[in-house]
């Protein structure tokens, strides 16, 4: 007969066993529930985040092979051979920058301004600007005014004159100036500088200095163009070409200040080196 005690020990290790297996189970699943609840809870949070935050622009990804350039506060992609040119320069408008067609007239040397004072008549005067560019007013001391607009000039008129009279009515009205104009050189019939009373353009202008002569190239007419005081950039155009097509879609306009130059063609250029009589030779073989 076993033992009363063995048998009761033996009893309770089993019992011992299976309540720790119990008691591992249920803390295996309590932890996998606290896991589930946190993970829940944190993506709850991420989403209310994400909402709080402003939406934001993509901004777009560049390619390779490109770099990026910032002009003027724009965001543009500018490839290997793209020339980036600036609309203003040092932050002032340029007209040759901006392809302004019609600027402002500005002032220059010898131009005479009529300047009127609507309550001071006696004040009235017709002055020229001076060959230095100052303009010599009444009762003041001269004023530099080469390179102004109409209304620059009557800004500073009317502020030379504010410690004088108490906000000044003036008017100015540009009397004389230089008529617009343009040059023709080279192989003309008769070269010069002409008026530019209207629209014109290269042909026309070739036709008013009397056409080409006979050394003339018509293939390379060359257009200058200033557009600064030291900076002029140049077109070669070909009339022959132009001309024998009958197509004059690609005839250049003509601006106020530009030169047309017409060069010597090569055969004229060699008939100074070979004597006339040696060249009719050649011209005409059928003499041997």
């Amino acid at each position: 007969m076993p033992d009363i005690f063995t048998t009761f020990a033996a009893e309770t290790e089993f019992a011992t066993v299976v309540s720790g297996g119990i008691r591992t189970a249920g803390m295996r699943t309590a932890r996998k529930v606290v896991v589930f609840v946190l993970a829940c809870w944190l993506s709850q949070q991420a989403g209310a985040r994400a909402q709080a935050q402003p939406s934001t622009q993509t901004q777009p990804q560049e390619r390779p092979g490109k770099t990026s350039a910032v002009v003027l506060g724009t965001f543009a992609s500018v490839g290997p051979s793209t020339v980036v040119q600036p609309e203003t320069a040092d932050g002032t408008p340029s007209p040759a920058l901006t392809g302004e067609r019609r600027p402002l007239y500005r002032l220059r040397k010898s131009d005479t301004v009529e300047i009127d004072f609507t309550f001071v008549p006696e004040l009235n005067q017709i002055v020229s600007v001076l060959p230095d560019g100052f303009l010599t007013l009444r009762d003041l001391p001269a004023l530099y005014v080469e390179g102004m607009t109409v209304a620059e000039l009557q800004a500073a008129v009317a502020q030379a004159y504010a410690p004088t009279l108490h906000n000044p009515a003036i008017s100015i009205v540009l009397k004389d100036f230089d008529k617009p104009y343009f040059f023709a050189g080279g192989q003309l019939e008769h070269p010069g500088k002409y008026e530019l009373h209207s629209d014109t353009t290269v042909t026309e202008a070739v036709a008013m200095a009397g056409g080409f002569t006979s050394q003339a190239k018509h293939s390379q007419v060359v257009l200058f163009r200033r557009v600064s005081g030291d900076l002029a950039e140049a077109r070669v155009i070909n009339l022959k070409a132009m001309l024998k097509s009958r197509n004059l879609r690609e005839d250049l306009h003509l601006r106020p200040g530009d030169m047309i130059y017409v060069p010597q063609n090569t055969l004229s250029k060699l008939r100074r080196l070979v004597p006339a009589s040696d060249l009719s030779l050649y011209a005409n073989p059928s003499q041997f």
